[in-house]
């Protein structure tokens, strides 16, 4: 992904695109004037986004804006934010991942493919986006830091929705679950919640929207709503769902990644 000012186009938006990646590239951004090792930001252009390491970014488009991108030292780079990862690693997350969600292993290939290679995005807060190789691809999961649960990315979900663990909330609930706030017991317990009924037979959903076995605390879920066939969130209980039940109050998914946040909206090319 090059650095690029958008909306400029033919012969004139390379030359623009070509003195920028000039005066910026190798340099790091400073309140004092410009030199030859630092760039003034007050001689940026007034529509400038600077993207620091794993920063999440969305695909909205602004004419005339510059995206510049900074290493970890915080010098200008040309990015290249997908790093490919070692076979050994690549393996390690394979199996992590079919260990936390064993129903996910009729599919792993599709998810996985042995020929396609795994690639990680840095994020901020330590945490870490995995996605394939092959452009287009749509992003698999992520991690908050290493030795934390392998989250499914929502997209993964609406492509496999029967291989991961889920609870679901009332209609009331779902505006506040998208606008990122915490998941409260109430929008579980209600009549249109669900939470799980224990039963014998294979692991999943009954046709009432309940999971078959009870969920722990730390472990992850995904938050379906109801009314709606897609799920809507993703995270970790932060209370077992016997807990829940038992108490009624208090909260259930701290932090989730819900439609429409900045790890939706990520751009990945």
């Amino acid at each position: 992904m090059p650095l690029v000012v958008p909306g400029l186009m033919g012969n004139s938006g390379d030359n623009k695109t070509d003195e920028w990646t000039n005066k910026l590239v190798g340099k790091k951004l400073s309140e004092q004037d410009s030199n030859e090792t630092s760039f003034c930001k007050r001689d940026l252009p007034q529509e400038t986004r600077v993207i620091e390491p794993g920063m999440m970014v969305t695909k909205d488009f602004k004419p005339e804006r510059l995206n510049v991108h900074l290493k970890e030292d915080g010098t200008v780079m040309t990015p290249s934010p997908k790093q490919k990862l070692k076979s050994s690693i690549q393996r390690n997350l394979r199996n992590s991942l079919l260990a936390g969600y064993p129903l996910l292993t009729p599919y792993i290939d599709e998810v996985m493919p042995k020929k396609a290679s795994l690639c990680q995005m840095k994020l901020p807060d330590r945490a870490s986006l995995y996605v394939l190789d092959t452009p287009g691809s749509p992003p698999l999961f992520y991690q908050h830091e290493n030795g934390a649960p392998l989250l499914p990315h929502l997209k993964l979900v609406h492509r496999f929705p029967q291989a991961f663990p889920t609870i679901r909330i009332d209609r009331g609930a779902i505006r506040f679950v998208l606008s990122g706030a915490t998941l409260m017991a109430p929008g579980l317990t209600s009549a249109g919640g669900r939470l799980p009924e224990p039963r014998d037979g294979e692991e999943g959903v009954d046709g009432e929207g309940r999971w078959s076995r009870e969920l722990k605390k730390g472990e992850p879920v995904v938050v379906m709503a109801e009314g709606k066939e897609e799920a809507c969130a993703v995270g970790v209980l932060v209370a077992g769902t016997e807990e829940v039940k038992k108490a009624g109050k208090g909260p259930v998914v701290e932090d989730a990644h819900f439609l429409g946040d900045g790890l939706w909206k990520l751009n990945l090319d």
